[in-house]
């Protein structure tokens, strides 16, 4: 089976280079020295003041929504995968969900005020596909509304908008480094921040609210390991040439594709992006499933990202997307991966105008 993605793992001998190290140190948890140097690259790689590496995504969120002190209401976007809006409600707050933009996919500004409300505490949009949300005219909205800005950036690794990392904006960032990721540390993620006191904040709840024998305040377990540390600073080096992989890959897809009848997003003019998705909009459900179905009968699997639109799922009563639905309900996801054969490419390709020639 050809899967959506393929994680990639680095030389063997390579991994156990780091592994030795654990071995003689016999540290293997609670921020040891490979975490802290792994902390440092990715900064330094990113471009970002302080960062933080977490157990995983969803945990970086649910951090984030703590140490912002969030309650009542928070508007984020249904065109995303369930750990955002998982995220919100497992810290007690209600997504109220703003409708997407066509072209980018990620929340139409547009749309924010009119959902603010007196119980309003934060927005919560999502980067979605890598693409920077319209970072400015939230920051707007939120100024004049006092309210806070988490951004979920699981997709956007390495993306710079206008030469900055668009990890920069809002008062908290988060990413995902799970396997499925450009890049990833097997699981995990980070938090950042530009606010100094937000990621001393960060940092005690990450490890239980104490430093030592001194407790400050009320924490959980949001740690990672040393071999997950280890994993991420074999992948980090690699970084430049993944992306230079994917967007081969991303052009061959748009070439062999480029007569049929789907859309693809635009990528901004002002933006270093990543590559690390290739959606494909059908005409219909109908379409999309019938590609999706085609591809399966020759073992490639292809995924509805980002399916259902979140305001749909049966736990949540919420407000009409209907952007977002109708999106949701059309694209698929094709393969992409470092390694990925040019062979792979093609023959995708002809399945799918295949059947849209039917």
């Amino acid at each position: 089976m050809i899967n959506v993605t393929k994680t990639f793992l680095p030389p063997q001998e390579e991994y156990n280079e780091h592994l030795k190290k654990i071995w003689e140190s016999h540290w293997v948890t609670n921020q040891g020295p490979l975490c802290e140097e792994l902390e440092s690259r990715l900064k330094n790689y990113l471009g970002v003041k302080n960062l933080l590496l977490v157990s995983n995504g969803t945990i970086a969120l649910q951090l984030a929504i703590k140490a912002l002190d969030l309650n009542g209401e928070i508007i984020t976007t249904p065109f995303s995968y369930a750990a955002t809006v998982n995220s919100i409600i497992w810290e007690n707050c209600t997504p109220v969900f703003c409708d997407i933009e066509d072209k980018t996919f990620c929340m139409d500004p547009s749309k924010i005020e009119s959902l603010i409300t007196e119980k309003t505490s934060a927005i919560l949009p999502v980067h979605v596909y890598g693409f920077p949300c319209d970072v400015e005219r939230i920051g707007k909205i939120a100024s004049v509304n006092n309210l806070k800005v988490i951004y979920d950036g699981a997709h956007a690794f390495g993306v710079k908008l206008n030469g900055n990392s668009v990890f920069n904006y809002g008062d908290i960032s988060t990413i995902s480094f799970h396997a499925t990721k450009l890049f990833h540390t097997i699981e995990g993620g980070a938090v950042i921040t530009d606010d100094d006191t937000l990621a001393e904040k960060l940092f005690l709840y990450r490890a239980f609210g104490h430093m030592d024998d001194d407790y400050y305040t009320v924490g959980i377990n949001a740690r990672t390991s040393e071999f997950h540390a280890a994993m991420g600073l074999c992948n980090l080096p690699r970084i430049s040439g993944f992306i230079e992989e994917r967007k081969k890959i991303n052009l061959l897809y748009k070439e062999n594709l480029k007569e049929l009848p789907i859309d693809f997003p635009e990528i901004p003019y002002d933006i270093f992006y990543n590559y690390s998705y290739f959606p494909v909009f059908f005409r219909s459900e109908t379409e999309m499933m019938s590609v999706k179905d085609k591809l399966l009968d020759d073992q490639i699997s292809a995924r509805r990202y980002f399916y259902p639109s979140l305001n749909l799922l049966p736990f949540i009563k919420g407000e009409s997307c209907p952007v977002s639905e109708f999106n949701a309900s059309r694209v698929l996801c094709l393969p992409v991966f470092n390694g990925m054969d040019e062979q792979l490419i093609i023959k995708i390709s002809e399945l799918i105008s295949l059947v849209l020639h039917k």
